[in-house]
């Protein structure tokens, strides 16, 4: 009986530490580096190799809860190079998707504002720091960018990516 607790015990035990390595909270640091870079493809595109970047765009990423710019527009299969500077003092994030994923995680963001998340098409930014991300928009469309940190969206911390099938779209 004694052993069958102590096995429970350590299986619960690392099951925790298990999920600690999922969940992590948001603080002013640097996450750490990405390593490889996952490459699924999303309705928006997919994760860029950064020699195939031919253009850099800079974000800025401001306290008023704003991006400056806001509008950004690529061709189909054009891979950016993202850099963005957080010019506030709190943390920023950017994070690319459908209006209707940003939505979805927004909210629950604001359950669990702790979370974090570490993916290619996101990048959290610590004030003052700079961080890049590159992705290859592959799927034509209109989709957002937005800050998901917990009152930030709600707040209008969001912008738009029109991705054009050709330079008369």
């Amino acid at each position: 009986m004694q052993h069958s607790k102590r096995n429970l015990l350590i299986a619960a035990s690392a099951a925790l530490l298990g999920a600690a390595t999922i969940v992590r909270a948001h603080t002013d640091k640097p996450h750490a580096s990405k390593g490889a870079v996952k490459k699924e493809q999303k309705d928006w595109g997919i994760a860029g190799d950064a020699k195939a970047a031919r253009r850099t765009i800079e974000v800025r990423m401001l306290d008023t809860m704003r991006f400056v710019p806001d509008r950004i527009e690529v061709r189909l299969g054009e891979t950016i190079r993202f850099k963005h500077h957080n010019a506030g003092k709190v943390m920023h994030e950017f994070v690319i998707g459908t209006p209707q994923e940003l939505e979805e995680h927004a909210a629950l963001m604001l359950k669990f504002p702790n979370m974090e998340h570490d993916e290619p098409y996101m990048a959290h930014v610590a004030p003052g720091k700079t961080e890049q991300i590159v992705w290859t928009f592959n799927r034509p469309g209109e989709f957002k960018f937005a800050c998901l940190i917990a009152g930030h969206y709600s707040a209008g911390m969001v912008g738009t990516i029109i991705v054009k099938k050709d330079a008369s779209s």
